[in-house]
This record gives C-alpha cells, sequence and structure tokens, in this order.
C-alpha cells in the first residue's frame, strides 16, 4: 500500500509539474514553475526542521537544510529583489539556531553573522543601489565577533572584532574601493589564521 501511494504521489507531482509548465508557457501564470519549486523547497525545509524537533540532541545538523531550503523557496515564490536576503540570511538563521539549540557551538555564530551579514549586504545593493557595502560588510564581521567575545566568553574574538569594526569606519567614510581588492582577501586570511591558531596552539 505504501508503494502505491507512493507512486501516486510522484506521479501526481509530474503531473501538477507539467500542467503548471504549459500555463507558463502560454502565459497564462507565468510564475507558476517557480511557484511549484518553491512550495517543494519549503516543504523540504518544514520536514528538515520536523526532524529537529523530533530530536533536537541528535538531530541539531538539520537545522542547516531545514533554514536553507526555507530560503531558497521563499526565493522562488516572492522573487525580487529581497531573494538574496531570503537565501542568505535564512542560512544565516539556521547556524544562529545551531548556537542557540546548544551554547557549546559557539562556532556557529561566526557563518552565522557573515551570511546574515552578507544577505543584508545584498539587499542594500540591489535594492537602494548601494555601491560601497565593504564598510558595512566589516562593520557585521566585527559585530560577529564581538558576540563570539561575550556569548561565548572566547577572550581572542576582541582583537579581529576591534580590527573589523574599525575597517568598517573607515571603508564607510572613505572612497577607497580599489583597495577592497586587496583587504578583502586579506581580511579573511587574517580570521582564518586566528581561527586555526586557537584549536592548533597547546591547552
Amino acid at each position: 500500500m505504501n508503494r502505491i501511494n507512493f507512486r501516486i504521489l510522484i506521479g501526481g507531482t509530474f503531473i501538477l509539474l507539467g500542467i503548471l509548465m504549459l500555463l507558463q508557457r502560454f502565459n497564462i501564470f507565468s510564475a507558476a514553475v517557480n511557484i511549484f519549486w518553491g512550495v517543494i523547497f519549503l516543504a523540504g525545509g518544514i520536514y528538515f526542521l520536523y526532524r529537529f524537533i523530533l530530536d533536537m540532541n541528535g538531530e541539531w545538523w538539520a537545522l542547516i537544510p531545514g533554514f536553507a531550503l526555507i530560503g531558497v523557496g521563499a526565493s522562488a515564490v516572492l522573487p525580487g529583489r529581497w531573494s538574496g536576503l531570503y537565501s542568505l540570511g535564512f542560512l544565516g538563521i539556521s547556524f544562529l539556531a545551531v548556537y542557540l539549540s546548544n551554547r557549546q557551538r559557539w562556532w556557529a555564530i561566526i557563518p552565522a553573522g557573515v551570511l546574515i551579514t552578507l544577505g543584508i549586504t545584498a539587499v542594500l545593493t540591489d535594492t537602494y543601489g548601494a555601491r560601497e557595502t565593504g564598510g558595512f560588510f566589516f562593520l557585521g564581521l566585527g559585530l560577529t565577533f564581538l558576540l563570539v567575545a561575550v556569548l561565548a566568553s572566547m577572550q581572542w574574538a576582541y582583537i579581529p572584532g576591534v580590527i573589523l569594526l574599525l575597517m568598517g569606519v573607515v571603508l564607510g567614510y572613505t572612497p577607497v574601493s580599489g583597495v577592497l581588492n586587496y583587504v578583502w582577501p586579506a581580511a579573511l586570511i587574517l580570521m582564518g589564521l586566528l581561527l586555526i591558531s586557537q584549536f592548533v596552539r597547546p591547552k
């Protein structure tokens, strides 16, 4: 019975997709296929979040694909200039939820802050036409490391936090867009070295 129901479900899905594609081809419902896939992604995200709810300790990883799929689904169902915030923002929220589910996973604060900052930066660029967003990006990174320092009691995080905040202020009030070609890679290398050093140094 389960196999029959499964085949009916898949077959009905194919039929629905075919009908929506025809509607889109004849310009009857131009966003039909996007909405279809958006609903599929949203359903997938809800499934992973449901798995997390069933076992919050063992299935914490399900938060990441759960929120990521919801973000992709929202981008498909609600296309526009905010799509970057949906996809990147929800992915960032997934890591924030990973941290909130267990405060020992402080490392999740870093990708959460980076992704949410990138999502907001995408909105500033696509919606408001902002061109020099490098300063805002570094401000977001700086605040992220300060959160690591405060919430996780990681004293070393104050160093990159303050440095990145200062860089954000400088870039925000100085027209040095050409310098970003060198500053971005240098900042990423610096953050990577600082993170690695915390794990390889003697306890």
